[in-house]
C-alpha cells in the first residue's frame, strides 16, 4: 500500500502563561487570608496527583518552600485513587517520575493506603480519607483544572475531585465510582465539600494549563472558596483547550497514550472517543479508525484506555501491566477502556488495517493526522490529502515540505522531528520544573 506524504502543521491557539511561576506563587501565599490559613507549628499534608502537569516539581517544590517560610512543617502524600495498582508503593514510584522525590522538593513522602471513615453524601454515600492527610493539622490540593473524560458538569476535574476521589484512595474511589459516572456532575462537588467541612483542607493551589502544555493560571485559594469558584477555573481551562482544527479525519494515529497524559489515556475531549455518553458535543473531529502505538514509560503500563481506539501494536500491548490497568478500570466500573483493540504485529501493518477499513473513501486519498498524544498538539503531521481544505482553515500553518512514512526494517515507524528529539512528554515531563 503506498501511504500520502505528511506535511508537518503548527496549530495555533491561544497562549496566556505564568512566565514566573515562583512569583506568582509567592504573591498569593502572601495574601492574608492564605496565610492565616496555615499556623506556624502545622504539619501540613500537601496531596499531589498522578497527571503529568506543566512543571509540577517546580510548583510542589514552591508551595513547600513557603509552607516552611510560614513555619510549618510539609510532607507529601499521593493523591491518586486507585492509580499505581492501588498500592502505596506504585503511587510513590508515578511521584517520583515527576520528580517528586524528598531530595527534589524538600518534604518527605508519605504514601499508604489507609484511609479513615469522613462521611457521607447526601444520598448516603461513604466517604473515605487519607489517613496521614487527615490527622494532619492542615491539607493544601495540588491539582490541574480541567475537563474530565467521562462526565460533564459545572465542576470536573480539580481540587474538589481531588478531595473525594484522589485522596480517598482506593477505597474512596471504588464507594463513589459505584455510583457511576452519570451521577459524578452532582456527586463530585457534593462529596467535595462535604469533605472540606470535615477534614482538615486548607487550601488548593489550582492550576490551569494552556493549549501548550504550559501553566496559564495558577491561583491559591483558602478551603473555603474552592466549591465557588472552581467552576470559573473549569470554564476557562476548556476554552483554552487544545484540539484537532480539522472536522473530518479518516485516521488518527497517536504515538502514546497513558495515565500522565489523560485519565483515559488519551482525552477523549480531543479525540471524540468517549467510553460512556457525554452532555453536549465535543469540539472533536469525526475519526473513523484510531491507532495507538505506545505506552508512555510514566504510565507504569497502566494502559487504561487503550479499548477507546480501534487498533494497536504488539509493543505497546506487551508494554502493558494487566493488574495496574485492570484495577483502575474496575475502580472506575467503566471496562471499556481496558479492552485490547485489534492489534498489529508492527505500525505498517496497523495503518494498513485502519487505511482498508475506512468506509467512503479511496485508499489513496486517505486523510491521515499524525499526533504525538492528546496533550501536545501544537506541532503535528496533516496528510497532504486534505489539500486546500489545510490553506482554509483557521489557525493551521504548514510549516515544511511533505515527508514520506519512514519505516524501519521491522515495520515500526521513525519518530519524526517535529516530534522533538528531546522525547515524548512521557521522558521530558519530569524534568520541566528544572527548567
Amino acid at each position: 500500500m503506498i501511504f500520502p506524504r505528511m506535511l508537518p502543521v503548527e496549530q495555533l491557539f491561544e497562549r496566556p502563561r505564568v512566565a514566573d511561576l515562583p512569583g506568582a506563587l509567592r504573591e498569593q501565599f502572601d495574601t492574608e487570608r492564605v496565610r492565616a490559613a496555615i499556623k506556624p507549628g502545622t504539619r501540613v499534608a500537601v496531596a499531589v496527583g498522578s497527571r503529568g502537569i506543566a512543571d509540577l516539581q517546580l510548583i510542589v517544590t514552591c508551595v513547600v518552600r513557603m509552607l516552611r517560610e510560614l513555619g510549618a512543617e510539609p510532607f507529601i502524600v499521593p493523591a491518586m485513587g486507585s492509580h499505581g495498582g492501588a498500592t502505596a508503593e506504585g503511587q510513590t514510584a508515578i511521584l517520583a517520575d515527576y520528580g517528586i522525590t524528598e531530595a527534589e522538593v524538600g518534604a518527605a513522602i508519605v504514601s499508604s493506603m489507609e484511609t479513615v471513615p469522613a462521611g457521607h453524601t447526601a444520598n448516603g454515600v461513604p466517604l473515605y480519607f487519607d489517613r496521614h492527610a487527615y490527622e494532619a493539622d492542615a491539607i493544601v490540593l495540588v491539582a490541574r483544572v480541567k475537563a474530565h473524560t467521562d462526565f460533564k458538569g459545572t465542576v470536573e476535574s480539580g481540587l474538589l475531585k481531588m478531595a473525594a476521589i484522589g485522596l480517598g484512595k482506593h477505597q474512596g474511589a471504588i464507594a463513589l465510582h459505584s455510583q457511576g459516572f452519570d451521577s459524578f456532575a452532582s456527586l463530585i462537588p457534593g462529596a467535595g465539600r462535604i469533605l472540606i467541612e470535615k477534614t482538615p483542607i486548607a487550601l488548593g493551589v489550582a492550576i490551569i494549563e494552556n493549549a501548550y502544555d504550559e501553566v496559564a493560571r495558577i491561583e491559591v485559594l483558602p478551603a473555603e472558596d474552592i466549591a465557588s469558584r472552581e467552576p470559573a477555573l473549569l470554564a476557562e481551562a476548556k476554552n483554552l483547550m487544545p484540539r484537532l482544527q480539522l472536522a473530518e479525519i479518516d485516521v488518527l494515529i497517536v504515538d502514546e497514550i497513558g495515565k500522565n497524559i489523560s485519565g483515559a489515556g488519551m482525552d477523549p475531549n480531543i479525540t471524540g472517543r468517549f467510553a460512556g455518553p457525554v452532555d453536549y458535543p465535543p469540539k472533536a473531529p469525526n475519526v473513523q479508525k484510531i491507532i495507538v502505538r505506545q505506552l508512555t514509560p510514566q504510565s507504569h503500563g497502566n494502559a487504561t484506555g487503550i479499548g477507546l481506539a480501534d487498533i494497536t501494536t504488539k509493543r505497546l500491548v506487551e508494554q502493558i501491566d494487566f493488574h495496574k490497568t485492570y484495577t483502575n478500570c474496575i475502580t472506575s466500573t467503566v471496562l471499556t477502556g481496558a479492552k485490547i483493540p485489534l492489534t498489529a504485529p508492527n505500525d505498517r501493518e496497523a495503518l494498513e488495517i485502519a487505511i482498508r477499513t475506512c468506509n467512503r473513501i479511496d485508499p489513496e486519498r486517505v486523510n491521515i493526522v499524525w499526533i504525538q498524544n492528546t496533550l501536545s498538539l501544537q506541532h503535528i503531521y496533516i496528510s497532504e490529502t486534505y489539500g486546500e481544505l489545510l490553506d482554509a482553515t483557521e489557525g493551521l500553518r504548514i510549516i515544511g515540505p511533505p515527508q514520506p512514512f519512514s519505516f524501519d526494517g521491522q515495520g515500526w515507524l521513525t519518530r519524526p522531528d517535529l516530534f522533538g528529539g528531546a522525547g515524548s512528554h512521557a521522558e521530558s515531563a519530569g524534568k520541566s520544573g528544572q527548567e
